[in-house]
């Protein structure tokens, strides 16, 4: 086996605001793996100041790991626990030569969606940015036929966010469009409770990660008394031994939980988070963490794999048109799916 890291960096069409900040382009390094007869390729993308694998020597860290799979043709999951995204990349990568078709096109799940027979149901992404802005994004969403809208909230003026979910519902009710929020942390503990009393009169699914993660007591103390269900995202990130998982699940008991392999342990680790939360009858959906087509490929194979055919909850897959120069793959979106194109 022979492995070669490729260092990019994607520029994004729009920026794309969080409460953390604004995101105008993304660097990735791309591991091709070869057996001397096929090839695969996978995506290595920790995000800046969130990733617990985000460090300064990244790449030697990542020549590492892809020296000891090119010795032994193996990747040895428990040693890279703590370093999600280089375990995405190669988990990936090794799929993809081992189920490289004839065709030349990687099937790394044998599922109806990744032989294109079935589309993916996806969330529509709003980013931050002025009110205006937001607004003409969501309409944007709903003319092209998306029935379930993410919206980033906690960076423009909180009653600002609250007239805008006025709007919405004035128009769609819950069983037209399904809303969910994303926080990012950006609430204060103090004033979270309160302030999803408030969002929790416009028929919300669901809203992600209210207060910053690492705040379990607090954390648990919201999903009790929120009226308003709360999935954990941010707060799992660098919880990556089985027992603390099962421990921190048992303690917070969020109404879901959402995978991201790029954060959360690879392909290996959000499988074991999805096994533990169900066990626990915690819900949970996959979303990609702005990876380029060839992360966000693999990404939602794996949804397909764990999910199972028909997926009715609506996946975070919508990202494969964030950058001016991504990376071509046979991905498609039509109304609120996402699919594998054949042609």
């Amino acid at each position: 086996m022979k492995i070669e890291i490729e260092e990019r960096t994607l520029h994004f069409k729009q920026p794309a605001g969080t409460s953390r900040g604004v995101y105008t382009e993304r660097r990735i390094w791309l591991v091709t793996m070869t057996d001397g007869e096929r090839v695969g390729v996978g995506e290595c993308a920790p995000l800046p100041q969130l990733s617990c694998d985000d460090i300064p020597n990244y790449a030697e860290v990542l020549r590492r790991f892809c020296d000891q799979v090119e010795q032994t043709g193996e990747i040895d999951t428990d040693s890279m626990r703590d370093y999600p995204s280089m375990l995405f990349g190669l988990e990936t990568a090794l799929l993809d030569v081992r189920c490289k078709k004839e065709d030349g096109r990687g099937m790394l799940f044998d599922t109806p969606f990744s032989r294109g027979e079935e589309g993916i149901p996806i969330n529509g992404l709003v980013w931050m940015g002025t009110y205006e802005e937001m607004r003409q994004r969501i309409e944007q969403k709903l003319e092209q036929g998306f029935h379930c809208v993410k919206l980033k909230i906690g960076a423009i003026d909180f009653e600002a966010e609250l007239e805008l979910l006025k709007k919405i519902r004035e128009r769609f009710g819950p069983r037209d469009v399904e809303l969910r929020v994303d926080a990012n942390g950006a609430f204060p503990y103090e004033e979270a409770l309160y302030k999803l009393e408030l969002l929790s009169q416009y028929a919300l699914h669901s809203i992600e990660q209210p207060i910053k993660a690492g705040q379990w007591s607090y954390m648990a103390e919201l999903c009790r008394e929120s009226p308003l269900r709360i999935a954990l995202d941010e707060e799992l990130i660098g919880v990556n031994d089985p027992d603390q998982k099962r421990q921190m699940l048992n303690i917070i008991r969020p109404a879901y939980i959402i995978l991201k392999p790029s954060l959360h342990g690879g392909m290996t680790g959000v499988r074991e988070w999805v096994e533990i939360a169900s066990d626990m009858g915690i819900g949970s959906w996959i979303t990609s963490a702005l990876e380029s087509n060839i992360g966000l490929n693999a990404i939602a194979q794996l949804a397909s794999d764990i999910y199972g055919p028909a997926i009715c909850m609506p996946q975070g897959l919508g990202t494969g048109q964030l950058f001016t120069d991504n990376i071509p793959m046979p991905l498609e979106i039509r109304g609120d799916r996402l699919w594998v194109t054949t042609d």
